[in-house]
């Protein structure tokens, strides 16, 4: 080969692919910072894992096996490249590469790329998988890749046929595509040999310095920058950035405009594969509530990179299977509606970008973020944009209104009076014989209980207040509750984008914790579970929080508490999102329903960290909620194991439960119970049986 030619050819493509590759960099550089972007030790652990483990990848074993054999076909298959390459301009192997065990490996990674690719085409053309986007470009990409590999077969082939290399068993495809050359074209070999070997040659340079200017301008950037996301995402418990709301600089509060995305959220965009795996597991995208993360992604990106393109749906979505989890309706709506945009003028970011319908269709369950390969924060725009939207242009949806008037006024979703927050325990005292005692009664608790709006106010869920309350008494526990000085714990203003009335709410409760000298607080609330636990620590707060379930554990373990009665039913425990993708809480209620005699469980298709949403989540539970409810398709999945009893651990989670049986007609023959509920019944027998079926 003309060792110039390719020099000029290579260095031409390697530039275009530099210069492309540097406004990206530019783009991603150009958000504000963060400071969340640094270099930890434990992320590097992580980030190792997941590249070059595909932890994430292989929760969908067939996708993820796949894509691992495509990954380390072509860190093998550089190797071989860088062979063809050097023999082509100088004449001579490498030496490591003149055995037949290197060209054995070559050729059976080469196999084995073009039976993954052939899968990768079936997943998307053939099975139609409804999360993975059609259309011509994700085509292009496997036709490059099998001409890739072709390319390999052929320029070996060709090889051997111009060097009058036997046959070999060690290199069984291209040994065996020679001598069928040779016998189809006949006679000696050496002139078409050499020709057909350089077009083979050239066409494999081409294809290579193709793919390598085509990668960062198309979603396969993420080879480069996945790895980087990974090693640059904070580790830990997520939570949601803390405002300045002090800063009588800011204009504005949240997010409207590409411009305020972070570095972060940018390196998110374009560490997007567009696989489809959030959008599979969301719970809105699932209901025909429109909001793809996916999408969200991609489109923030597009905007971002300014393709001069906007959201313009114009269609209602279409309905799926009222029990099933569908996302067919959600993805054609979103496709069909991401249009090129009329006006002269940028899209809106919250209007013409992403829709206000979007936005609030989130349940906050990070199912997205727990499934995404590529480490992505999808979250963390969409909650900016809901902020800007409340704090800035004081936009919400009228029951979100309502909810957040409520609390500020009376510190509970409904309006009640705040001095009726204790009449449960007047409630519990008049049938127990006993009183809950406060902190003036009992200054120095071991455990301080966050009882709750829910477990306060709300009937049904005061019968788990009462049989945590049993259940505490029956162990011995030295506990007390704030009565009526507690005050609403400020998840739901903080999820509805209200950051003003949460601080609020927040330093008014640190005040009171350490007024009392609070440092243990346990609580029957998943989502005040994680605001105490987690996000009071930005405003100077920290304590040993348990929930509920962890602490009755824990009482089991000691033999404190002793589950002795039988129940003879079946059971399915559905997981909390807030305990079990924001905690990584799955084994307490767990342990606790093994230790009851003659209980038995069973498992759900989806559960634990995997498990889908209530559909309660971030404000939802006090929204109306538009199309299918999510609430009936994970009781659907609930009652498709068998199970006499549906288990929780959640106020808001039991609630949607019991809602979701109604919804099917079958709340006489199946119940739901919180964990405390049922251990109740096994540590303190039929009593506690009478009491929770009166």
């Amino acid at each position: 080969m003309n060792g110039w030619l390719v020099a000029a050819v290579t260095l031409c493509g390697i530039g275009i692919f530099s210069w492309i590759v540097v406004g990206k960099i530019k783009l991603i550089l150009g958000g504000a910072p963060d400071g969340g972007m640094r270099l930890e030790w434990r992320r590097a652990v992580r980030a190792g894992g997941q590249v070059f483990g595909h932890r994430r990848l292989l929760q969908d074993r067939r996708s993820g096996w796949m894509h691992l054999v495509l990954f380390y076909g072509f860190l093998i298959l550089q190797l071989g490249a860088l062979e063809i390459l050097w023999k082509g301009v100088s004449g001579k192997s490498f030496a490591w590469a003149d055995n037949g065990v290197f060209s054995m490996m070559q050729e059976v990674t080469v196999a084995l790329v073009l039976i993954a690719v052939a899968y990768g085409a079936f997943r998307r053309y053939g099975e139609k998988l409804a999360r993975l986007p059609k259309g011509w470009k994700p085509l292009l990409v496997l036709i490059w890749i099998a001409g890739l590999m072709l390319s390999v077969v052929f320029t070996l082939a060709f090889d051997r046929l111009r060097e009058h290399i036997p046959a070999k068993n060690l290199a069984p495809i291209s040994s065996a595509l020679a001598s069928g050359m040779e016998q189809m074209f006949g006679g000696a070999p050496a002139v078409w040999a050499e020709t057909g070997y350089e077009i083979s040659w050239w066409v494999h340079l081409l294809l290579l310095l193709g793919f390598l200017v085509y990668v960062p301008l198309s979603k396969h950037f993420h080879i480069f920058t996945a790895p980087v996301n990974w090693l640059l995402r904070e580790t830990g418990t997520p939570t949601m950035t803390k405002l300045d709301l002090e800063d009588e600089t800011a204009e504005k509060f949240g997010m409207n405009a590409v411009e305020d995305l972070t570095r972060k959220m940018r390196l998110d965009l374009f560490a997007c594969v567009e696989c489809g795996r959030c959008t599979d597991v969301c719970p809105a995208a699932n209901t025909d509530k429109g909001l793809s993360p996916m999408h969200l992604m991609t489109k923030l990106r597009d905007t971002l990179q300014s393709k001069g393109k906007a959201f313009r749906p114009t269609d209602e979505i279409g309905k799926g299977d009222s029990d099933r989890m569908d996302i067919s309706g959600t993805m054609a709506w979103q496709s069909e509606g991401w249009v090129k945009n009329a006006n002269s003028q940028p899209a809106a970011l919250i209007g013409e970008v992403i829709t206000e319908q979007e936005l609030w269709a989130c349940t906050t369950c990070r199912h997205c973020e727990e499934r995404c390969p590529v480490g992505n924060m999808q979250l963390a725009p969409l909650m900016e944009m809901r902020r800007y939207l409340v704090l800035t242009e004081g936009k919400m949806p009228t029951e979100a209104r309502r909810t957040l008037q409520n609390i500020d006024r009376q510190s509970n979703p409904w309006g009640f009076p705040r001095q009726d927050r204790a009449a449960w325990m007047e409630e519990f005292a008049a049938k127990e014989g006993w009183s809950i005692p406060t902190l003036r009664d009992n200054p120095q608790p071991e455990w301080l209980w966050w009882v709750g709006s829910m477990g306060a106010y709300d009937s049904r869920a005061r019968r788990v207040t009462f049989a945590f309350a049993r259940l505490l008494r029956e162990a011995g526990i030295s506990f007390a509750v704030l009565g009526t000085e507690e005050r609403n714990s400020g998840d739901t203003p903080r999820r509805l984008g209200d950051e003003f009335l949460f601080q609020e709410l927040c330093r008014s409760n640190i005040a009171t914790f350490q007024r009392y000298g609070i440092k243990k607080i346990v609580t029957t609330c998943p989502h005040t579970f994680h605001l105490f636990r987690n996000e009071y620590k930005d405003f100077g707060f920290e304590a040993d929080v348990r929930h509920h379930t962890e602490l009755l554990a824990e009482l089991i373990a000691d033999g404190l508490l002793a589950p002795r009665y039988p129940v003879f039913r079946t059971m399915t425990m559905h997981d909390s999102c807030y305990l079990a993708r924001y905690n990584g809480i799955v084994d307490a209620p767990r342990s606790i329903l093994a230790a009851i005699p003659e209980l038995a469980t069973k498992e759900m298709e989806r559960s634990g960290k995997q498990g889908l949403c209530c559909g309660a989540g971030g404000g939802r539970m006090w929204m109306e909620e538009p199309g299918r409810r999510v609430n009936v398709v994970r009781t659907a999945q609930a009652l498709a194991t068998g199970a006499e009893l549906i288990g929780s651990a959640c106020p808001y989670c039991l609630t949607m439960m019991e809602e979701g049986l109604r919804k099917h007609g079958v709340e006489e023959r199946v119940g739901a119970l919180d964990v405390a509920e049922i251990l109740a019944m096994s540590v303190l027998g039929p009593a506690e049986k009478n009491t929770r079926e009166g």
